[in-house]
């Protein structure tokens, strides 16, 4: 797996399609490595004329760990978060939205279309605001502004991403405790079959296993507060995706990123949760299309899409 230098840290990639074609970015999100985005995603894209850049984000996957900062209580940071008290991550998003353009430096690209899912979508909404003339179009799926007062995971949900598996040791219940995870996160309207999250995860889990990583990225999004000041002052085109049935960032919070962006469009999935289920790559693949050929026009009506 190739990797380059950027922002003082390691950064593992890797590259689809025509380096001759309009670049597109994509940032993956909590925990997540680059492999999580589905590969009949990336050909999809590339199929449609794009060159596909993807990434470990930092203390993910073959990147840079920042093993050295420790483990953090998440329930601690929760109750600090609720009590309006400081939290102090070892890294914050917004180093994380310089390692995405340390990525695009590194590889001689000087704009790209940038689509982020979740904690992605956040890192990729700060490179839109604070990197202008670095972004064709902005892509934010699932994701939120981090405003207070916005709704949070189904309290189910918030229980399942505390709970840790029950044994650090032992493999087997790590990638049972994952595909729980995913199957409570998923799209009601378009289940992924079990034997394949379970192949996903495991696979996933060959590749790289950093459970202190991922804890240190939700103290990283926990730490990043309110991003709506800094969303108005993107001027990129922009696409807000999210689905009706998201449990871990319900609908208000992509309807708050799309009141957000000035000019931006929303895009509503019925029956779509917190991941990128097979059935609907078409049709995220045709809107990020549509989109990044500025052949859709900003509209701040949501357009829902049900189940056929």
């Amino acid at each position: 797996m190739p990797s380059l230098n950027a922002n003082g840290i390691r950064i593992a990639f890797d590259t689809a399609g025509d380096p001759k074609a309009a670049p597109l970015l994509l940032i993956a999100g909590l925990g997540l490595q680059m492999s999580a985005w589905p590969d009949d995603f990336v050909e999809g894209l590339v199929d449609l004329g794009f060159y596909v850049i993807r990434f470990d984000n930092r203390d993910c996957g073959l990147s840079t760990k920042f093993e050295h900062a420790g483990t953090p209580s998440l329930g601690l940071a929760w109750l600090k978060s609720k009590l309006r008290l400081s939290l102090k991550p070892p890294y914050a998003l917004d180093d994380m939205a310089d390692d995405a353009i340390g990525v695009l430096s590194a590889l001689g690209i000087a704009r790209a279309h940038v689509v982020g899912a979740s904690m992605g979508g956040m890192i990729a909404q700060l490179v839109a605001a604070k990197y202008p003339s670095r972004v064709l179009s902005l892509t934010s799926l699932m994701s939120s502004t981090g405003r207070r007062g916005l709704p949070g995971p189904a309290p189910a949900v918030r229980r399942a991403l505390l709970r840790r598996p029950r044994s650090s040791m032992d493999v087997d219940a790590a990638i049972d405790h994952t595909v729980q995870l995913l199957q409570a996160i998923g799209s009601p309207a378009y289940p992924t079959p079990e034997k394949h999250l379970r192949r996903r995860v495991a696979r996933a889990m060959r590749r790289n296993c950093c459970p202190g990583g991922i804890a240190r990225q939700m103290l990283a999004v926990a730490a990043a507060g309110d991003r709506t000041t800094q969303l108005q002052r993107i001027a990129t085109p922009t696409l807000v995706i999210h689905g009706a049935a998201d449990p871990v960032i319900p609908l208000a919070c992509g309807i708050d990123t799309a009141q957000a962006v000035p000019g931006a469009r929303l895009e509503v999935i019925e029956g779509m949760g917190h991941d990128l289920p097979s059935q609907l790559l078409e049709r995220l693949l045709a809107l990020i299309d549509a989109h990044a050929h500025g052949k859709m026009t900003p509209d701040s009506t949501p357009r829902l899409f049900v189940k056929q």
